[in-house]
């Protein structure tokens, strides 16, 4: 019975992870719209999946600390799932178990690189926004305006010459 508590909480942390696959493709779309109040929805449903996802790990922790002690051993917390398959000798029951364990590390590992994509669109919209702070803060710069060539080059003359309080 608790291995069978121990698939079906493999299987409903790797569902919980595909909605936030889902939720990955949908915050990359906001980002590249502009779309900010999409991305706050998305961030507040994605902080509640990952609190649903630390108790479905406590289950996956307590259904494998019962299905070891119904197969003898002494419960472990630190046990894993890789840990579980070396004491299974039911050859049918360690096929299904690893191909689960396979099948959540797949969507972990798709969902992972999503998120390192949208985190460097943020880092790249961040740049880009101090860029334009920096741009528009500047003081400004006269030779960035249209004037008379003749003017152009007294005032170089007399940057050149003037004593640089500044520094």
């Amino acid at each position: 019975m608790s291995f069978e508590a121990v698939l079906q909480t493999m299987s409903e942390l790797n569902d919980v992870h595909l909605t936030l696959l889902e939720l990955a493709e949908q915050k990359k779309h906001a980002l590249i719209h502009n779309q900010v109040e999409q991305l706050t929805q998305i961030v507040t449903k994605e902080n509640k999946l990952l609190k649903r996802i630390g108790e479905m790990d406590q289950q996956r922790v307590d259904a494998i600390g019962n299905f070891l002690i119904e197969k003898g051993y002494k419960p472990n917390p630190r046990v894993t799932v890789s840990d579980l398959t070396k004491i299974i000798f039911n050859a049918e029951e360690k096929r299904i178990l690893v191909d689960s364990q396979k099948q959540l590390l797949a969507t972990i590992r798709k969902l992972r690189e999503h998120n390192e994509l949208n985190q460097q669109m943020i880092e790249q919209s961040l740049a880009f926004i101090n860029y334009s702070i920096d741009i528009i803060s500047a003081p400004p710069d006269n030779d960035m305006f249209y004037s008379k060539p003749t003017q152009q080059q007294d005032q170089h003359l007399r940057r050149n010459t003037m004593f640089d309080t500044r520094a």
